[in-house]
């Protein structure tokens, strides 16, 4: 019957990522995506140390959904063996955080972050120069 209770600051800050999405750039949504699942593995390492279950496996199915929902869902057939070993390091990326949830496993969690880490740092050295399009060879490993 009633909306649930948001803050003026939690409505500000969805009002901000709503706008930096309409705005972005391929390039810079899969950056996002990149950006948003490290954050969820950080908060649920942090709640894993405070030891505050629930909030560990919101997090932890968070950044989930965004390797699974965003970043392997949108990559591109078309991208060859490249984006088949995408593909496949998501997988191993998911699985581990699975463990890492059920298992509370700091290391797994860890390890998800560091893989998600370094494929955001190629990520971002391949970013194209404002105003002009990704290069090819980046633009064929998502769809649009």
């Amino acid at each position: 019957m009633f909306a649930p209770y948001r803050s003026h600051a939690s409505s500000y800050r969805q009002l901000d990522v709503e706008t930096s999405v309409d705005a972005a750039s391929p390039h810079k949504l899969i950056a996002m995506l990149y950006d948003g699942a490290i954050s969820a593995i950080r908060r649920a390492q942090a709640a894993m140390l405070r030891r505050d279950f629930a909030t560990k496996g919101e997090a932890i199915t968070r950044a989930i959904r965004i390797v699974e929902e965003g970043l392997k869902a949108s990559l591109d057939e078309r991208g060859g063996e490249i984006a088949a070993n995408l593909r496949g390091l998501y997988d191993y990326i998911g699985h581990r955080l699975l463990q890492a949830s059920a298992r509370n496993d700091a290391e797994a969690l860890d390890e998800a972050a560091q893989l998600l880490a370094e494929l955001q740092s190629a990520w971002q050295a391949i970013a194209p120069p404002a105003g002009r399009p990704a290069p090819a060879a980046a633009a064929a490993l998502y769809a649009r």
